[in-house]
């Protein structure tokens, strides 16, 4: 699904400036997400894109590490986006109930540092501390961070948004859907492998300003870039899910 923010009729734009503002509330849905994600258009001001790109234009990356974990924290511009009229006005179009930003990082494919992800579901979540939670599990130790995979109800109370800070094809490695497939919930690998064997994954081409909302359990997959050049994208998730008293989302 796409949607152009820059090209909606003058009533329905005015709405959605409305919409798109600073402490907004949740005055419609954009979409339900029926097939798991929506790509929609000119999200960010060309202001907003200057800003970002200028205050991450000498990131350099380690060989063979394409992003940069919890990125709010070392970068104040990604933390002002995440804050931001623009992507708090998504998150309420998608979530119901109060949600805050859970997770987020900064991918950054070039020549450099350019890499291959196969189909897969994003199931995990980081917390501060492990706890005893039905279904809540296997647990895991990351660069001192505790992992774990949630129940499908908590995964459903999460939404993300990744913005293109780049134009974004097919040539420099853009993400690719299936679209539908997060219907099976959280799959196995066989399970995965027959849903991908059956077809109709879509390319998600993105340009500069654009803003990809998925499911985080729909089966995505990237390719290599075939192109040289930079394909930044800033990769938000944000939660609705209460987590036991004590425990907070690292």
């Amino acid at each position: 699904m796409i949607l152009n923010f820059s090209k909606a009729p003058n009533k329905q734009r005015s709405l959605m400036a409305k919409f798109f503002s600073v402490g907004c509330v949740r005055l419609f849905k954009v979409s339900e997400l029926e097939c798991g994600y929506a790509m929609i258009r000119n999200v960010m001001s060309d202001n907003q894109l200057v800003a970002l790109q200028t205050n991450l234009v000498d990131l350099t990356l380690a060989s063979r590490r394409g992003g940069i974990r919890s990125a709010e924290k070392k970068f104040l511009s990604i933390a002002l986006l995440a804050k931001s009229g623009p992507i708090l006005g998504l998150v309420h179009a998608y979530l119901s109930k109060p949600a805050q930003l859970v997770r987020a990082i900064l991918f950054d494919k070039s020549e450099e540092n350019n890499w291959f992800v196969p189909w897969y579901q994003d199931k995990t979540v980081a917390v501060s501390s492990p706890f005893d939670g039905s279904a809540w599990g296997p647990w895991s130790l990351k660069d001192g961070v505790h992992h774990v995979q949630p129940p499908l109800h908590v995964l459903k109370e999460m939404i993300t948004l990744r913005v293109h800070l780049d134009d974004t094809g097919i040539d420099n490695g853009c993400l690719w859907v299936l679209p539908y497939s997060q219907r099976e919930g959280v799959m196995g690998a066989e399970a995965v492998r027959q849903f991908v064997a059956k077809g109709g994954s879509v390319s998600c081409e993105a340009r500069a300003g654009d803003v990809l909302v998925m499911c985080p359990y729909i089966l995505h997959s990237s390719n290599k870039a075939r192109l040289p050049g930079r394909r930044r994208v800033i990769h938000l998730e944000y939660s609705s899910f209460k987590l036991p008293c004590g425990v907070k989302w690292a």
